[in-house]
């Protein structure tokens, strides 16, 4: 009997046949390389006294001098505090909603008015916050704006400083943010009550349960594990509360409560020239925030045995 011997792998060989799709690779290798991984190398201006017109390498070394400065201003524990609560929040509701929403258009039996309200929902993704932001500051006015003249009008509201004032600036972010995502998160969720096996409905309508029990029992257990991969892999942007959101519709009058890492790091270094410090506090949220996209994989291979390799 003759046994098939195992081929030795010839890595010039193969490269014959996949080089046009390492051609298609190659672009994207190149920028990754370009603006990702070169620009780490700028990193070290975090250990130095920078001064721009010295250069990179005749600095002054000053150790962990910026990285303790980080704990001892009062301005960036309430910054890094500010990144977290928003950060949370977004994360919270920014899972509850498509998942409620998801449920709610699952129920929607005509075809033609279920595509229509995906779309309608799905269509903010694809808008920056640059032209959004522009939207809400109209909105939001003071003087003029639809939801003050709203507010007024039907419920005899003054007008509410929606932009100025640090509380509703927080409350802003949230919604505004989810109003944005929350169709694009629902498609997951939308996706995964698809694949449901439709013989679990029948046998729970065979045993008397009706739509709100069907929901209950049957259509949350099926999406319980893609819930939990979400939910888990979101960890790893605890930290990354929305730059381009908060840019566009910040103002030093919610510093207080607006102003998260990402906007300091930003007036630090761009409208400050503190170049050090910025990049120092850049560092500290990477790695917080690696560690955590480390944990949120590990646990999702736990509990959802979810993994990319």
């Amino acid at each position: 009997m003759q046994t098939k011997t195992k081929k030795a792998f010839n890595p010039l060989k193969d490269l014959k046949k996949t080089w046009p799709i390492h051609v298609l690779v190659l672009p994207a290798l190149v920028l990754a390389i370009v603006f990702h991984y070169i620009p780490m190398f700028g990193v070290v201006i975090a250990f130095q006294d920078f001064k721009p017109w010295l250069g990179i390498f005749d600095q002054e070394w000053v150790g962990l001098k910026h990285f303790k400065a980080i704990f001892q201003f009062e301005d960036s524990v309430q910054i890094i505090w500010n990144t977290f609560i928003i950060a949370v929040l977004k994360i919270v509701f920014g899972m509850i909603v498509p998942i409620v929403m998801a449920l709610l258009l699952n129920e929607v039996r005509k075809s033609g008015i279920k595509r229509s309200i995906q779309t309608l929902v799905y269509l903010p993704h694809f808008l920056s916050w640059v032209i959004l932001g522009g939207i809400l500051i109209d909105l939001l006015s003071v003087k003029g704006g639809v939801v003050n003249r709203m507010l007024e009008g039907l419920f005899g509201v003054g007008p509410i400083f929606f932009l100025g004032d640090g509380d509703w600036f927080r409350f802003v972010l949230i919604v505004s943010d989810i109003w944005k995502e929350f169709g694009f998160g629902m498609i997951v969720y939308l996706a995964t009550i698809t694949g449901v096996n439709p013989n679990l409905y029948e046998a729970a309508e065979m045993d008397g349960a009706g739509r709100f029990k069907q929901t209950l029992y049957v259509t949350l257990p099926a999406m319980l594990p893609i819930i939990i991969v979400v939910g888990t892999l979101q960890l790893g942007n605890i930290l990354n509360a929305g730059f381009d959101q908060i840019f566009n519709l910040y103002n030093p009058l919610v510093y207080d409560k607006g102003d998260i890492i990402d906007t300091y790091v930003y007036r630090a270094s761009m409208l400050q020239g503190d170049f050090s410090f910025a990049t120092a506090v850049g560092l500290f949220k990477s790695v917080i925030s690696f560690i955590l996209i480390v944990i949120s994989y590990r646990m999702a291979y736990k509990f959802a045995n979810y993994r990319i390799f």
